[in-house]
């Protein structure tokens, strides 16, 4: 009679672990949405650039996106606003930039080009955002070169 008894309250036990451990289960996996990351901040390194700059002259800025891995999603966009002086920025040999338009970048590594058309300083900014709404600012000033 022990026997009987020993043996129910053995399939007993395994029978209330068994759905203990399939409650855990069930409870655990309630939600099936995977979390991938996407969103990758950038930070920008700019090569030094000369703070003086003569009318009609053209300074180079090189500048390249470091970001924490390599989504290949990721697009990337340039806009500038000039507010002090007169002058244009331009991607390489492309047509100048309008100012608060955006422009897409083609690559991380690459090089603006800013024309002086004023005998006074210069101060403007670039921003430059991804496609995920995360964005940079950069202020540039240069003097007047006599």
């Amino acid at each position: 009679m022990k026997n009987v008894i020993n043996n129910k309250l053995s399939i007993l036990f395994l029978y209330s672990l068994f759905i203990m451990i399939i409650s855990v289960l069930v409870n655990s996996c309630q939600t099936n949405d995977l979390e991938i990351q996407q969103d990758f901040p950038f930070e920008i390194e700019i090569m030094p650039v000369p703070g003086k700059i003569a009318e009609n002259e053209t300074v180079e800025i090189r500048m390249s996106l470091i970001t924490p891995s390599n989504f290949n999603g990721t697009t990337y966009s340039v806009r500038y606003f000039q507010f002090e002086g007169a002058g244009q920025l331009r991607y390489y040999s492309d047509s100048p930039y309008l100012p608060n338009d955006e422009y897409p970048l083609k690559q991380k590594e690459f090089r603006l080009y800013y024309t002086s058309k004023a005998s006074e300083s210069h101060q403007f900014s670039i921003w430059i955002k991804d496609s995920f709404g995360n964005e940079k600012k950069i202020d540039f000033e240069f003097d007047n070169a006599p």
